[in-house]
């Protein structure tokens, strides 16, 4: 028969608790609290399954700044934060967005449309 070590147990039982205080005082985590459970861009709602695929990002781009009232947070999915750091690279790079150099369109593919509407 295999006898049970309480006090190790206890301990183990002791440290996880601490572990998960620690990290509950994260950023992560305070912003999870601070936010409805959405991406700020794309709006996708997320739930406890799906959790994980939502991120802090952090508006200055710097980790450090992480002031208690979430003003440099954002909840961003990570398919949208991905995109957001990839906008900020290529901006250090010198790169622009390309849509912006080469004006709107003109073309209205349904400007016959009324005209084939009416009834003859």
């Amino acid at each position: 028969m295999k006898v049970i070590n309480h006090n190790r147990l206890d301990k183990v039982v002791s440290d996880a608790r601490k572990a998960a205080d620690t990290r509950a005082e994260g950023y992560r985590e305070r912003a999870l609290k601070l936010y409805p459970w959405i991406c700020g861009r794309c709006t996708r709602e997320f739930s406890q399954v799906n959790l994980r695929e939502l991120t802090v990002h952090h508006r200055d781009h710097n980790h450090d700044n992480n002031p208690n009232d979430g003003s440099n947070w954002e909840l961003l999915c990570i398919y949208c934060h991905d995109n957001e750091h990839q906008k900020q690279i290529e901006a250090d790079r010198g790169y622009t967005d390309s849509s912006s150099a080469r004006g709107s369109a003109t073309h209205n593919p349904f400007a016959a449309l009324q005209g084939l509407l009416k009834k003859p």
